[in-house]
């Protein structure tokens, strides 16, 4: 894309917004109150917004390659304790998406250097679930199972997390695993039994809620 016609398109956009509601940016800094945060890949194909049909200020964004949760991750912990605590979000999806450039490196034997550390935590997701995995002959059924499994993983990393237990416990937080589907637009809820998780979870992570 050049980068000259972003700022044309950027002045359309505008003209657009003020035509339909002259109040429209006004509005939009009055300031936000999302329900949703969303964790999902850097992928430049999955657009957070534009996938879920959402407007400005509707959806808390965070994205990462493979979409992950990591612990150690100041970047990914700092947006979920603010989603978290100060917007008050209702629900948190990890939403992975199949044709993952992220969970396809972490499936091959190759030394990809500083990205190395990242993609472990996918291999990590592939030895939990070898057995499961193994058994998929099919390479591309077997990939997108990883991508499925992922989802679900990270989905289980924000349940161990002190601010999802503690918003969950007075406020009923949800967390859900989605998958986009890239090969004709639809997202599929993995349907992930989040008390059940979290009853399982907290039996080791209970960080004294």
């Amino acid at each position: 894309m050049d980068l000259k016609k972003i700022f044309e398109n950027n002045k359309n956009w505008v003209a657009e917004r003020l035509a339909t509601d002259p109040d429209y940016f006004k509005k939009l800094s009055n300031g936000q109150n999302p329900e949703v945060l969303y964790i999902g890949c850097s992928d430049s194909r999955v657009s957070a917004e534009e996938l879920m049909g959402a407007c400005p200020g509707d959806i808390f964004v965070h994205r990462n390659i493979a979409n992950m949760v990591i612990s150690i991750d100041l970047n990914m912990m700092s947006v979920v304790n603010y989603a978290v605590n100060s917007l008050k979000v209702k629900h948190i999806v990890v939403c992975g998406h199949y044709l993952c450039g992220g969970v396809k490196a972490a499936m091959e034997a190759k030394d990809l250097g500083i990205l190395n550390p990242w993609l472990r935590n996918i291999r990590d997701v592939y030895r939990i679930h070898k057995h499961e995995l193994n058994a998929i002959t099919d390479e591309t059924l077997r990939y997108n199972r990883l991508v499925e499994l992922n989802v679900e993983e990270q989905s289980y990393n924000l349940l161990k997390t002190a601010a999802v237990q503690k918003a969950h416990l007075e406020r009923d937080l949800r967390v859900h695993g989605w998958v986009f589907n890239m090969h004709n637009g639809e997202l599929i809820d993995l349907k992930i039994d989040m008390d059940k998780k979290l009853k399982e979870i907290m039996e080791i992570y209970d960080l004294g809620n």
